[in-house]
């Protein structure tokens, strides 16, 4: 995905959006691209419905609380990882 700073400076796409909105929310943009995605989500419904998605998304996250996974399904799990793991290795 190109960086909306080396293609033209007055534009963003949609698609670009969703490879910065990480960026934007933790307000790690430059201040450049941070004022023209806000430029842009202002004037796009469909991706005004997508940030409050996302921010919907992180919201729920951080108030999930943390479950100790069972030990026999943690040891299941791994077989089953490890499993395919060595099924894809290549037999020398």
């Amino acid at each position: 995905m190109s960086d909306p700073e080396t293609r033209d400076p007055t534009t963003i796409e949609c698609r670009q959006i969703a490879d910065l909105l990480g960026d934007y929310l933790d307000g790690t943009l430059p201040k450049s691209t941070h004022e023209l995605l806000e430029w842009h989500i202002e004037g796009c419904p469909p991706c005004v419905a997508f940030v409050k998605t996302y921010r919907g998304t992180i919201n729920a996250a951080t108030k999930l609380r943390e479950v100790e996974v069972p030990k026999e399904l943690k040891k299941r799990l791994l077989a089953v990882l490890r499993s395919q793991r060595d099924s894809r290795r290549p037999i020398a």
